[in-house]
């Protein structure tokens, strides 16, 4: 007895899409090594981040206190992900509101979440497959945690750490 299935085109050309983009950045997702040269408003450092399944790469993710970054990232799972960048007051705040928007009936879809600008920290959602890049300045000061509060996959691991290190020398 054979039995076959049918993957629509759409869906096989998604994933492939969002694996051929991964491999792509993974060599440039690895950590720097050495001092890092800051980036600024001007010339903002390139930063590559892949969101896989309940994780993020690279880990940790080193920053310079000041500089200005270029955040490239992308979803090289098969999930929905989001890379919410902000102090405990930013992670508690959209941990709060997906808790809130999420349906408590298993098949239906929750609604968008958004806060306000004074809470939200850096957000970006992406489908499976889908890109982003964003420029950041990091903070002089306080710390930053990175986390996916997409419903339940902050439980299954998907925090990432980010690291301050000093600049290279000029």
């Amino acid at each position: 007895m054979s039995v076959t299935t049918s993957i629509p085109l759409r869906t096989l050309l998604s994933v492939g899409l969002a694996l051929a983009t991964a491999a792509a950045c993974a060599e440039s997702a690895a950590l720097p090594s050495g001092p890092i040269r800051p980036g600024s408003a001007d010339a903002p450092r390139e930063v590559n981040v892949i969101l896989r399944d309940y994780l993020f790469e690279p880990t940790p993710i080193r920053l310079v206190r000041g500089e200005t970054v270029r955040f490239n990232i992308v979803n090289g799972g098969l999930l929905p992900h989001d890379f919410v960048l902000g102090g405990a007051a930013v992670q508690a705040a959209w941990a709060s509101a997906e808790a809130i928007a999420t349906p408590q009936i298993l098949a239906a879809t929750a609604p968008p979440v958004s806060l306000p600008p004074e809470l939200a920290g850096l957000r970006v959602y992406l489908a499976s497959g889908q890109s982003s890049s964003v420029v950041f300045r990091v903070p002089e000061e306080g710390e930053l945690l990175l986390a996916c509060h997409i419903p339940g996959h902050l439980e299954k691991g998907m925090v990432g750490v980010v690291e301050y290190v000093a600049p290279a020398a000029p």
